[in-house]
């Protein structure tokens, strides 16, 4: 089934040009695996710059890739806390545009999403798109997803997770050979949860509404709480109506450490870089790199796809697009730029801020929001306050956390983007 009739897609999203070297290598190297499936880039004009399209225009002549803009999405401020545990998450509500495209002209049938940190090193679709996989998103009311469950082992120990976020409780420790499909289970929770790096949907009307009901059901002050936030709202819209894909489609760079259990290098389809991203910081002399620099080998992968890519758009006098890629990929002389510390070596520096929970702090059940929550600490409050400065002063209007203050005040639009009688997705606000 897979590629078949043109019907299949993958999406991803940029907001900001700092993952635009991502995007452009997940573009570049899954054209590279399974070149009939195009990759639907949706981007926010109103947050990306046009250089950034521009590139993507460019990469579009070698790379089977269609362009769609979306509207940004951010919860508004109703002076609730907030609860996401990296700066970088501030965007990844407009993920939830990608419910929107059953309308699309192209009219694809099944549309697989990947972030855009992920690069693919062996052709994913075969996972993906095949009779099985369509047979469960047909089945029951089609209100469904697939998607590969969350790694919980947490053996960096990071504060913000809960206790039960261990080994034992982890659905990637209990397989025990690489084609091996974890199980979701209903308890414990941690068996039912899913990673929102890859999901695979059939995109409709239907599905739409039903997303879009649930983001309303949840309410804003629950949904500012989440900790991770497209991935803690769809796991709560799709409970019990989700299945598994195969780990090769969302492999997380630390499982090639932590999960020895199933991991094959060879065998990876999708790289997913979570934390520090690869095009932030060159590996060191030393061979290593990743903010605890255990991830040398993987992030060397990248490099070496992004050395062919450049060798070939050189060749094919693609010189403003290798310019304007390559102000968003580090330099070769280590030199960091500031601009990409958020997701290079500072990846980690906003979660950092949570204090540790004594022992035996957990929340029941384990589900983000709520008094039981941690706070923020007095250092994490004033950087979340100083987001939205702009670098020439403040932005003139209520800021948004982790805002940069780039891009005008969007309102609703048609389909999932318009308010309906004052409710429906929230946008940027005044």
């Amino acid at each position: 089934m897979a590629d078949q009739q043109g019907k299949d897609a993958y999406v991803t999203l940029l907001t900001r040009p700092s993952y635009l070297a991502g995007a452009i290598l997940l573009a570049y190297t899954l054209n590279k695996h399974s070149p009939n499936t195009p990759l639907i880039i949706t981007y926010t004009p109103e947050t990306l710059p046009e250089a950034s399209v521009n590139a993507f225009k460019a990469e579009a002549k070698h790379s089977n890739i269609v362009l769609h803009p979306v509207e940004h999405l951010r919860l508004p401020e109703d002076g609730t806390e907030h609860g996401m545990v990296a700066e970088r998450f501030i965007d990844t509500w407009t993920k939830l545009r990608v419910f929107d495209l059953w309308d699309m002209p192209q009219k694809f049938e099944r549309i697989c999403w990947l972030d855009a940190d992920m690069m693919i090193f062996s052709n994913p679709s075969p996972l993906i798109f095949n009779k099985q996989n369509d047979a469960y998103l047909q089945g029951g009311d089609a209100m469904r997803t697939m998607a590969v469950h969350t790694c919980v082992c947490n053996l960096d120990h990071d504060s913000w997770a809960p206790a039960e976020w261990n080994p034992e409780n982890c659905a990637m420790a209990k397989l025990t050979a690489p084609d091996q499909l974890a199980e979701v289970r209903p308890e414990p929770y941690t068996l039912s949860n899913f990673n929102s790096g890859t999901f695979l949907y059939r995109p409709s009307k239907a599905l739409a509404e039903f997303v879009l009901q649930k983001f309303q059901d949840i309410g804003n002050t629950r949904l500012r709480a989440m900790k991770f936030p497209d991935q803690d709202f769809l796991n709560e819209a799709f409970d019990g109506r989700w299945s598994t894909l195969s780990w090769k489609t969302n492999a997380l760079k630390t499982w090639r450490y932590w999960h020895t259990n199933i991991w094959v290098d060879d065998q990876v389809a999708v790289l997913h870089y979570i934390v520090d991203k690869p095009w932030a910081a060159r590996v060191k002399e030393d061979g290593t790199a990743g903010y605890l620099g255990k991830d040398g080998e993987t992030h060397r992968w990248w490099w070496d796809e992004y050395a062919n890519w450049s060798s070939e758009r050189e060749k094919q006098g693609e010189k403003e697009l290798l310019d304007i890629v390559g102000k968003y990929a580090a330099r070769e002389d280590g030199q960091e730029n500031e601009e990409m510390r958020a997701i290079g070596g500072g990846a980690q520096d906003f979660a950092k801020k949570w204090p540790a929970k004594e022992e035996g702090e957990v929340k029941e059940g384990g589900g983000g929001g709520g008094a039981n929550e941690p706070k923020l600490t007095e250092e994490a409050q004033e950087k979340a306050d100083a987001f939205g400065q702009g670098p020439n002063g403040p932005v003139l209007r209520k800021p948004m956390l982790g805002e940069r203050g780039h891009g005008p005040v969007v309102r609703g639009g048609r389909g999932l983007g318009g308010r309906r009688g004052g409710e429906g997705w929230s946008v940027m606000q005044d």
